[in-house]
């Protein structure tokens, strides 16, 4: 287990999750449990979406199978070196028209769904690490997805292991001081 504190140092008092949430390259030799996807998932669910168009969709690619390996050789080969060590991969996918036409907010309410995932994951003792790192078009194409669905983002979802295992050019952002622009930075206008 990492031993370093990754809690966030914040300006305001934040929920204790979110403040200690950080994305790690590092991940224990673990598994997700049926109950832990299903919640994952569930959590995404019932993220807002605009209009209620609801155009996540979801691979779940899972260590040890086909799904997982098939996934990971579409990843650039810098996230391949850590992202293998992952429980499970989820490939974040947005569904850009439906029967009524263009979903133009389709990328934000994936990433409102990704966002719930995340914090879903982090109630569950689960790390999570999102990454653009990979072949959006090899992805469809491996998987069979019709034009209206675009995969967008990967989560590498698992256990937090030690930065130490990893190497040298990938360890760095694991180990270092987290930082953010200052809040005042945020806020445009008065």
């Amino acid at each position: 287990m990492n031993s370093l504190d990754r809690r966030a140092v914040t300006s305001s008092p934040i929920n204790p999750l979110l403040a200690n949430r950080h994305s790690t390259r590092a991940f224990a030799d673990s598994e997700l449990t049926d109950a832990q996807v299903a919640s994952l998932l569930e959590a995404a669910r019932w993220a807002p979406s605009c209009g209620n168009t609801q155009p996540s969709r979801f691979i779940v690619a899972r260590t040890g199978t086909v799904t997982f390996k098939r996934v990971v050789a579409q990843l650039n080969p810098g996230n391949q070196k850590w992202a293998a060590a992952a429980a499970a991969l989820i490939v974040g996918v947005r569904l850009t028209a439906n029967e009524k036409g263009p979903l133009p907010f389709a990328a934000y309410d994936l990433g409102q769904a990704m966002a719930h995932l995340s914090f879903q994951a982090l109630t569950e003792g689960l790390t999570v690490r999102q990454m653009a790192g990979f072949d959006a078009a090899g992805l469809a194409a491996e998987f069979g997805l019709d034009e209206t669905l675009v995969p967008t983002t990967i989560a590498a979802v698992g256990t937090a292991g030690d930065p130490a295992v990893l190497e040298d050019d990938v360890r760095a952002p694991d180990v270092a001081p987290r930082q953010r622009i200052a809040l005042d930075e945020l806020v445009i206008g008065d």
